[in-house]
């Protein structure tokens, strides 16, 4: 992974995860106002590209496991994993559908979009509407959805 993109997950997880502040610098403007708009619903999802995105530009993977497998983090930074692992509420099991709060992919949208209060996830703004119907549909592989929201 990318330096810069490693250093905004380092802050993300201090800031949201464990309450420390974070120094601003010029890789934070993916911060600046979040994209509130879902994909229209028009859009067809691609499973595999929404593999690449959960497990590289989404970064996803590193708090949910690799292809969602909680069990299986990928190999991070000590100082990384150590503040993945002291995240309160621990991170979703995605492949479970029976322990996620979220029930809706406008749900799910809204929340990548825009983070999730109280938890360590944040908003994520580099998205485009199609990177995120093709991360919502492998989200329905992972969990096992028959009747995915296409």
């Amino acid at each position: 992974m990318k330096k810069a993109a490693c250093s905004v997950v380092f802050r993300v997880l201090l800031v949201s995860g464990l309450g420390i502040p974070a120094i601003p610098t010029s890789d934070t403007q993916a911060w600046a106002e979040p994209t509130v708009s879902q994909p229209s619903g028009k859009l067809k999802g691609n499973i595999l590209r929404g593999r690449e995105i959960f497990n590289g530009k989404g970064v996803c993977y590193y708090c949910h496991g690799i292809d969602g497998d909680i069990g299986r983090p990928p190999q991070l930074a000590a100082d990384t994993a150590a503040l993945i692992a002291k995240l309160n509420p621990p991170p979703t099991d995605l492949r479970n559908p029976e322990v996620q709060r979220l029930k809706t992919d406008k749900e799910r949208s809204r929340t990548i979009r825009e983070g999730h209060p109280g938890t360590g996830m944040f908003p994520d703004t580099t998205m485009t509407d199609q990177d995120l119907a093709d991360t919502l549909l492998y989200l329905a592989l992972i969990r096992k959805d028959p009747h995915p929201e296409q």
